[in-house]
């Protein structure tokens, strides 16, 4: 693959001497810091965070690369996947010249984070069957297309996109990113492309501890690619991007992984039941296929039923007004007593 990351980055950032932390002049754990101008004395608290937290994070990306089957230096932490969002645009993209491609419906934060740095979007609508367009998107680049945003299982119609559809664009893009955003991948079946990384250096793909791991509250979001994009990455990021308290809290539970295969399959199981449940309630008209942790579900008023679950304090997200999800509510997967709770409410609801 013909792939040149810097023809793709914006040439002043290639050139661009970023800010060197304490903690980059200095890795080593021992010793009398007196660099930062931090509170020697402490904090007040039983455990002190008046120390920098290390800007790489690196005892998370070294336990992390194996369960991920990459290396360390394949990993970007962020701030959610918001942050690696915003920072390859920002990396790529010149306001005001340089363009993306969303495929909507899909995850919004794209097309928010475009806007906020100026930069073009272009919108390609998935077909009816929420599968990609891809004569449309191979039409619509352009000299000035940096980025291709796909969301795998997507969001907000929770299926899987074709995999030989998605390496179709990556192959016939390659003068920009391919970026893959695997956020519910944990609760499909499909392999990630991460241990493809290789094979794409024009791939970058996002997860997340938000989901499948349960540590929404932590903000902690990962983005996979080649070593030289991560270094950009880096290059770009506030210097001390994820704090020492979510770094402890994430050491602390990545061994853990058998919680987080057991939650897919609790969550998964549940899935199915409360797809069973919806499908025989009469003002149901369809229920997508998922293969992540909500189900999108097409009601015959959608509006109405999603403002009774409101004033029943069971709240669920509308997307009635996004496009190809006329009348859709998305409803996340609960506990078995949570799905309970709305399937009364939803069979007691009378239009």
């Amino acid at each position: 693959m013909k792939f040149d990351i810097h023809s793709v980055v914006r040439p002043h950032i290639l050139n661009l001497a970023p800010y060197s932390s304490a903690r980059d002049e200095y890795t080593g754990k021992e010793g009398v810091f007196l660099d930062a101008n931090e509170n020697p004395i402490g904090s007040a608290t039983p455990e002190n965070w008046n120390r920098y937290p290390d800007p790489y994070q690196f005892a998370i990306k070294e336990k992390l690369a194996p369960i991920k089957g990459c290396r360390p230096t394949q990993i970007f932490l962020g701030n959610g996947s918001d942050e690696p969002i915003d920072l390859i645009i920002r990396l790529t993209c010149e306001p005001k010249v340089d363009n993306i491609i969303i495929l909507p419906p899909t995850y919004g934060m794209y097309e928010v984070s475009a806007s906020v740095n100026n930069v073009a979007i272009q919108k390609i609508p998935l077909k009816s069957d929420y599968q990609l367009n891809i004569d449309a998107i191979l039409e619509a680049i352009n000299s000035k297309t940096k980025l291709i945003f796909i969301c795998s299982p997507n969001n907000p119609t929770g299926n899987l996109i074709n995999r030989e559809a998605i390496l179709q664009i990556i192959e016939n893009f390659q003068q920009g990113i391919v970026i893959i955003d695997e956020a519910y991948n944990d609760f499909s079946d499909e392999p990630s492309f991460i241990p493809s990384l290789d094979e794409y250096p024009n791939v970058m793909v996002l997860q997340t501890f938000s989901k499948a791991w349960g540590l929404a509250s932590l903000r902690l979001g990962m983005a996979f690619a080649q070593e030289e994009l991560i270094t950009l990455l880096n290059k770009i990021k506030y210097p001390y991007n994820i704090n020492g308290l979510t770094q402890k809290l994430l050491i602390e539970n990545i061994d853990n992984t058998d919680f987080v295969k057991k939650s897919v399959a609790t969550l998964n199981e549940n899935r199915a039941q409360l797809e069973k449940e919806l499908s025989e309630l009469p003002n149901v008209e369809h229920i997508y296929p998922s293969d992540a942790n909500f189900l999108l579900v097409r009601f015959k008023e959608a509006k109405a039923v999603f403002d009774y679950l409101i004033k029943n304090k069971t709240i669920v997200r509308d997307r009635s007004k996004v496009i190809l999800c006329d009348n859709c509510l998305r409803i996340s997967v609960g506990t078995k007593d949570e799905n309970s709770i709305l399937m009364g409410y939803l069979r007691s609801y009378e239009a």
